[in-house]
């Protein structure tokens, strides 16, 4: 799955890089001079720039709805928790100790709605999906329903204890966007609320006496909200995400909890 992921992100940055760069020359020549036109080629909402004899002219976008399926904004970064101003887990939490380097945020949007109000700032809603895995240490079960989440302590050595969840999200976004370089890149800058509506979860162990997968309610919050940051230059960029509410629903031991997600970004 990782190496899956990796390939994902590195055949998506080759082909950005490869639109952004592209660049098809003419020279046309008569008696008396020699005329040289250049087409630089734009990734995803990028406009394409004409060079003729050395004279820039940079195209832009009437204002206008755009809608449609995409495939962008594809995240891959760290969970990361924080327990009522902290990042240390207190002791109420220390059962939640987990892997800072491989517990993970990885989500991408699918569809989108936007208003470009010209070709410096645009707004847009998007639906996509959103996945957390939390790698736990201990050798622990977090059970699944009850009034509360809860665990109990097992004689087990987990190679893999993972708890999942699974979202919906709908991020809200103000892009605000540079003009073009010499290269046809630009830079993005964008913040807004980042929505979800939980869809699943799960808890996944792995050890010698084998593997194990269970669904059902672990108590992550069925709807979230928060804000995210993004900045970047041409298709790359990186991204904050934090959330407001609690992780946890209905477990007031656990009031407080909360999530912050932060990695890179490929696609605007």
């Amino acid at each position: 799955m990782k190496r899956l992921l990796f390939t994902i992100i590195i055949g998506l940055a080759a082909t950005s890089l490869f639109a952004q760069t592209t660049t098809i020359d003419s020279v046309k020549t008569d008696t008396t001079k020699s005329r040289r036109t250049r087409i630089r080629l734009g990734f995803g909402d990028d406009v394409a720039q004409v060079n003729i004899n050395d004279t820039t002219r940079r195209a832009s976008k009437a204002p206008g709805f755009s809608f449609g399926l995409t495939f962008t904004r594809f995240d891959i970064g760290l969970t990361t928790l924080n327990d009522n101003g902290s990042f240390t887990l207190s002791p109420t939490n220390s059962f939640l100790n987990y892997r800072s380097w491989r517990s993970s945020s990885i989500g991408f949007d699918v569809l989108q709605l936007g208003y470009r109000f010209s070709s410096s700032f645009r707004f847009y809603v998007a639906g996509g999906f959103d996945w957390t895995n939390l790698r736990l240490r201990n050798n622990i079960t977090i059970q699944r329903g009850g009034n509360a989440l809860t665990y109990t302590q097992d004689d087990v050595q987990y190679s893999k204890n993972r708890l999942s969840a699974t979202y919906i999200r709908i991020p809200i976004s103000f892009d605000f966007r540079t003009h073009d370089d010499a290269d046809g890149r630009r830079f993005h800058f964008v913040v807004g609320p980042d929505l979800g509506i939980r869809i699943s979860n799960s808890l996944k162990q792995e050890s010698s006496q084998g593997d194990t997968k269970l669904s059902g309610d672990y108590h992550f919050a069925k709807f979230r909200y928060g804000a995210a940051a993004r900045i970047g230059y041409g298709a790359i960029g990186i991204f904050a995400k934090y959330y407001f509410n609690n992780m946890f629903d209905n477990s007031p031991a656990q009031d407080g909890l909360k999530q912050f997600n932060f990695g890179m970004s490929v696609g605007w």
